[in-house]
């Protein structure tokens, strides 16, 4: 069977390059890196944390009651979320504004970088910092049981701002989700 010709396939064309002005201004992105690697940094701080209180929970475990426990646990979650959300804003906010991080084959690539944009990247945060204020929220109904007691770390003034700034949250998030989902649509 006789073979075709191979054709000669053009070199893939290289981009053209910016003048001044646009490459001044394109490459002012990577002003954010430092940004990014403080936030790291940050992560790193609250890794300590969790490994810190969750070394005093160990260690106190038989000296605690429930409700105390449960306010340390409490604690390592709100942790855990915190660290979340500083992941999605590295990670997201570097794919989005920076540079892309070229995960696609990688096994640990997480599933919602595939699709992250800054629309999206703005509903996820609104939802970590709604999870993180509800964790901040249960700790103090659940130190509320204290309020008129010399010791009560919290008042009847703070537990209400603390749920209509909870509310402001939620409705911060709707508010942006139903903008995200319209300018979604219209394109």
């Amino acid at each position: 069977m006789a073979s075709l010709p191979e054709t000669p396939s053009a070199p893939p064309s290289s981009p053209e390059p910016l003048r001044p002005l646009p490459l001044l201004i394109f490459s002012s992105r990577w002003l954010q890196l430092p940004l990014y690697v403080g936030l790291i940094v940050a992560q790193c701080v609250y890794v300590f944390l969790f490994l810190k209180e969750l070394w005093h929970l160990v260690v106190h475990a038989a000296d605690f009651g429930e409700q105390q426990i449960m306010l340390v646990v409490l604690g390592l979650i709100d942790v855990v979320m915190i660290s979340n959300l500083l992941v999605m804003v590295i990670v997201g906010g570097y794919e989005t504004f920076v540079s892309r991080l070229r995960l696609e084959r990688h096994p640990d690539n997480p599933e919602w970088l595939s699709h992250v944009n800054s629309g999206v990247l703005k509903v996820k945060l609104a939802m970590a910092i709604i999870g993180i204020s509800s964790i901040h929220l249960l700790r103090t109904f659940i130190e509320a049981g204290a309020i008129g007691t010399p010791g009560a770390r919290v008042t009847e003034t703070g537990v209400m701002w603390q749920a209509i700034i909870h509310m402001a949250f939620i409705l911060s998030a709707v508010g942006i989700a139903w903008v995200d989902r319209m300018t979604q649509t219209r394109h």
